[in-house]
C-alpha cells in the first residue's frame, strides 16, 4: 500500500509518496520528476508498480515547486536545496538510497550524490544539451557524480541521444526509438509497453545488484 508524507525543507513542503517493497527491503530508490511533469510520468510509474516485488522500495518524490503548485521550476540551486532538505526523511528507512530522477531530477541527483553519500544514482532521460545546441554539455554533471551511475535515454532524445554521450564509467541503455518522455511513436518497431519493459528490467538488474 502506497503512502505520501509531507516533508519540510529549507525550499518548502516536498512530498514523498512510498511504494515499499513487497518482500524484505533492501535498497531505497528515491526518483524526482523534471521541469516540465510531475511523478506521474510513464516511467516512474512503472517502476514504482514493478521494483518492490524485487525488494525495492520507491520514494517517488514531488519537489517542493510542485507541491506549491507553481508551473515553472525554480533554478538548479533551489532544486538542490530542496532535494537536499528530503533526504533524511528517506535515511529513516535505514537502506542504502539510490537518489535517481528524470530529466531535471537526474541532474540534481548527480550533483548532489557524493555528499548525500548516495549509493548509486539512476539518471532517466539526462539532458545532456539543450534541444538543439550540443555545445552546451551536461556531460560534467554526469561524470562528476562519484557514485554508479547508470542512465536510461531515448534513442530520439533531443536533448541528448545515447550516441551524443562522452566515454565514462556509467552504465547507458538506450530505448529505441522513444523520445524525451521515453515514448515511442506508433510507426516503432517496438511499442510503447515493451518500450518501459526495457526500461523496468533494465533498472531492476542494475539496481538488485547494488544490494
Amino acid at each position: 500500500m502506497t503512502q505520501s508524507e509531507i516533508v519540510e525543507t529549507p525550499a518548502g513542503d516536498a512530498r514523498v509518496t512510498w511504494h515499499p517493497a513487497t518482500g524484505r527491503a533492501g535498497i531505497v530508490l528515491a526518483v524526482s520528476h523534471g521541469a516540465g511533469g510531475g511523478i506521474g510520468a510513464q516511467d516512474l510509474q512503472a517502476l514504482a508498480a514493478a521494483l518492490p516485488a524485487a525488494g525495492v522500495t520507491v520514494a517517488l518524490v514531488e519537489q517542493p515547486w510542485r507541491v506549491a503548485g507553481r508551473k515553472v521550476a525554480p533554478a538548479p540551486k533551489t532544486l538542490d536545496t530542496g532535494w537536499r532538505g528530503l533526504w533524511p526523511a528517506l535515511e529513516k528507512k535505514g537502506l542504502p538510497i539510490v537518489a535517481g530522477g528524470r530529466s531535471a531530477g537526474a541532474r540534481v541527483a548527480c550533483r548532489t550524490a557524493r555528499e548525500l553519500d548516495a549509493r548509486a544514482v539512476l539518471a532517466l532521460s539526462f539532458p545532456l544539451h539543450p534541444p538543439g545546441k550540443p555545445e552546451k554539455s551536461r556531460a560534467d554533471e554526469l561524470l562528476g557524480a562519484g557514485v554508479p551511475v547508470l542512465v536510461v535515454q531515448g534513442g530520439n532524445d533531443p536533448f541528448g541521444r545515447p550516441e551524443e554521450f562522452p566515454d565514462g564509467s556509467y552504465e547507458l541503455i538506450g530505448v529505441d526509438a522513444a523520445d524525451h518522455g521515453l515514448s515511442v511513436p506508433k510507426r516503432a518497431a517496438l511499442t510503447q509497453q515493451e518500450a518501459l519493459g526495457t526500461v523496468v528490467d533494465g533498472v531492476r538488474k542494475w539496481i538488485t545488484a547494488l544490494v
